[in-house]
């Protein structure tokens, strides 16, 4: 047991038990908003950063939780016949790859850069958070084939998930709307498939090389827990607009505050 607080007092501070404390509330307010409107890592990600831990651990503790979310709607997805796991396979490899790789990337880089440019992409992925998915209309006609989609996009979006993760959702669903010509709504189903592979894959990398702080992971695993629920029960209450808005003032003011400490 002295090991542990000794630990966590080396890793957050001698304030540690109330940092944990704080990153469960943050991650049950992430996954709140994560339930009604998406980019809940947005709020977790600089929470760690502001928490005390470096990047990397940071990016791998926030991978900890984010499968079980992820799993939970790919089973959800499949079981109602949203998705057809014979279609959804292929690329699910394809996102899997890519997560490594981004994965592998972002272990590679020096810290000093990943001290601002995690900070910075995350900021971008708010605005993006509240701009982009209102250009939910697909096309008349496919803007690329199904090899081509899944050769180069999937494995694209898949190592941006690997190294960052935020917003990955988003951009899976949207580019099978703008490029695939699909609905919102089946390209939103696929996403889930496509997400829960890149979670896996950098989780498990992140495992592999020690960098998940895993008591303040289960911290996190809890907060989410509490969040999901209480999100499901207002998902027909509240404007995900207004919510998205919100997501991104409270992530870049937190980034702000990285940056500057």
């Amino acid at each position: 047991m002295e090991g542990l607080v000794a630990s966590l007092g080396e890793t957050l501070g001698e304030h540690w038990a109330w940092i944990l404390v704080l990153l469960a509330v943050a991650a049950f307010v992430a996954a709140v908003l994560d339930t009604l409107a998406g980019g809940g890592g947005l709020i977790t990600v600089p929470a760690l950063l502001l928490a005390g831990l470096p990047p990397v651990n940071a990016l791998a503790t926030n991978k900890l939780q984010a499968p079980g979310g992820s799993g939970m709607a790919t089973w959800r997805v499949l079981r109602m016949g949203l998705v057809d796991w014979q279609t959804v396979k292929l690329p699910m490899v394809a996102a899997f790859a890519g997560s490594v790789v981004g994965t592998l990337i972002v272990l590679a880089m020096p810290e000093g850069v990943l001290d601002v440019a995690i900070p910075v992409v995350l900021a971008l992925i708010a605005l993006y958070v509240v701009f982009v998915p209102n250009a939910h209309k697909p096309p008349a006609h496919e803007r690329m084939s199904r090899r081509t989609y899944v050769a180069t996009v999937v494995p694209a979006i898949g190592a941006y998930d690997g190294a960052v993760g935020p917003g990955t959702g988003s951009m899976f669903a949207l580019s099978q709307v703008l490029l695939r010509a699909r609905d919102l709504r089946h390209s939103t189903a696929i996403a889930k498939a496509l997400n829960f592979a890149t979670n896996i894959a950098s989780l498990i990398v992140f495992i592999v090389a020690g960098k998940v702080v895993w008591l303040v992971g289960g911290v996190l695993i809890i907060g989410a827990l509490a969040g999901g629920y209480v999100g499901s029960h207002l998902l027909v209450r509240v404007n995900p607009m207004v919510l998205r808005v919100l997501i991104a003032v409270v992530s870049i003011a937190m980034l702000i505050r990285v940056l500057v400490a």
